[in-house]
């Protein structure tokens, strides 16, 4: 139901003139779905309200409730056509009245934590881009059919969420901006093993799959308190986010995912001062894939020690800083990082090998990210003790990854089975830093159990066999023509 609806959704906002891409699909799907989604949690809270014998008090104001805006209903549980908006009144009344009331939310709210704020702070940040009054109406309607109350329901409806944001990756010019593969951030999780009561952060949440992953494996653990659901909820997911669309999106994922009031702040977390990070603000865990490619101005890179305008290293940096001691990081990053001899990049391998047990490096095949065409490695450290040992392991696998064949869990079996003992294998090896380059710190995944290639032959063989064949030839011709 839910993915027929959401093609349909696409249908209709094709036809849209102020919808151009897959990239507005998908944001003005989010608002829309959003709303609806507030409505079925506070009937849920209200009727949770009700069976204890406590009054629930509605955060949305009656005449601004989907129920009575988007679709009031006759006594047949049908739209009411008399009192429904459509056209120029429902576009002029989402535009002047509902938008601005949901945007008052982020200053009254009493703190950031709550749900009050982050609908206020996701209605500041987005506009309405459908013209079509009339069109708005027909993505109401399709999405009031959807309904988000039992556990099966909200789980199919987050999962094509997902794929919605996939598809909104692969339209935007950054395959990988918006999209880490999931089964990728799975197993980064389940390597990484965050407990409950870590705080867990992402500086480049994107669309929030490592929070939303993250929530999931702690979800599912052993005996959970109802203290444990509000640590959970409250005081474990941190991320900052520079792009709007992107932050809003992250910031939606999460709550449909089930956290409530994420910590998401639409900052650059790039802007912030290295020398100004103090004990109170590092975190125990974080998992990430900071964008690489980019670049930052000057003034951003005088936030640090190490100056480069390459994003992804500076992300490092802040990572390398923002970690507690015997913190644990999982990093997705372009694989240069590994061997690029410029200055910054040999002063970063340096830093992170003298400050962190980078204990783990796992080496990705191309295709991976769809749409970006670099090869990428993820980095496993934990902070506070240097590194001895750096194992290895190079996913090798029988196919091509790409949009129609993607990476999936079963490939990430054997690593995942391997790092436990830091096994050695056909795939994976073991390198000590004592060994390697002191000048360089050159890192590079060369896999020393792969099996050679046949060997090249001798140039001397190769003559000898070329002579042979020469003289066979020769007494070919010659029998040929002692026939004529």
């Amino acid at each position: 139901m839910f993915e027929q609806t959401f093609k349909n959704i696409d249908d209709i906002l094709h036809k849209d003139a102020g919808c151009g891409s897959e990239l507005d699909y998908v944001e003005q799907t989010s608002w829309v779905l959003f709303l609806k989604y507030l409505d079925d949690l506070e009937k849920d809270k209200k009727t949770a309200a009700e069976l204890t014998g406590k009054t629930y008090t509605d955060i949305i104001a009656p005449e601004y409730q989907w129920s009575v805006w988007a679709t009031p209903k006759d006594k047949d549980g049908k739209l009411d056509h008399h009192k429904a908006l459509s056209g120029d009144d429902l576009k002029d009344f989402v535009d002047h009245k509902l938008f601005p009331y949901l945007k008052k939310f982020k200053a009254d709210a009493e703190s950031a934590d709550t749900i009050e704020y982050k609908i206020g702070e996701i209605f500041s940040e987005l506009k309405n881009r459908i013209q079509s009054g009339y069109n708005l109406r027909e993505v109401i309607n399709r999405i009031d059919e959807l309904r988000f109350r039992t556990h099966a329901e909200k789980h199919e409806m987050s999962h094509l969420y997902e794929d919605k944001i996939k598809n909104m990756g692969n339209a935007g010019r950054n395959g990988g901006e918006y999209y880490t593969p999931r089964a990728l951030i799975k197993t980064i999780v389940k390597v990484v093993a965050p407990q409950i009561g870590d705080k867990i952060y992402d500086g480049a949440v994107g669309s929030a799959g490592f929070l939303v992953e993250a929530f999931e494996y702690l979800k599912h653990s052993k005996n959970l308190t109802t203290a444990d659901t509000e640590i959970l909820q409250k005081k474990t997911f941190y991320g900052k986010e520079k792009k709007s669309l992107a932050y809003i999106i992250g910031t939606m994922n999460m709550i449909l995912h089930g956290v409530e009031a994420p910590n998401i702040i639409h900052t650059n977390t790039l802007a912030e001062n290295l020398a100004d990070i103090q004990d109170k603000d590092r975190y125990d865990v974080i998992l990430a894939n900071p964008p690489f490619g980019g670049k930052e101005r000057a003034e951003v890179q005088q936030n640090f020690p190490i100056k480069t305008g390459e994003t992804a290293s500076l992300f490092i940096q802040h990572f390398v800083k923002i970690l507690k001691a015997g913190g644990k990081a999982g990093i997705v990053i372009k694989n240069t990082f590994l061997s690029n001899t410029d200055n910054a990049s040999v002063s970063l391998r340096k830093l992170l090998l003298e400050n962190c047990n980078l204990h783990t490096v796992l080496d990705l095949p191309g295709g991976t990210f769809t749409g970006a065409g670099v090869k990428t490695v993820v980095l496993f450290f934990e902070k506070g003790v240097p590194t001895r040992n750096v194992w290895f392991y190079q996913l090798n696998l029988d196919r091509n990854l790409g949009k129609t064949n993607p990476l999936n869990e079963k490939d990430l079996a054997e690593f995942v089975e391997l790092q436990k003992t830091f096994a050695t294998g056909e795939n994976s090896w073991s390198v000590d830093v004592a060994s390697i380059d002191q000048n360089t710190y050159d890192l590079s995944a060369k896999n020393p159990n792969k099996k050679e290639e046949a060997a090249l032959r001798k140039p001397q063989e190769i003559l000898e066999e070329m002579k042979a064949l020469d003289e066979e030839s020769a007494e070919i011709l010659a029998s040929i023509l002692e026939m004529l």
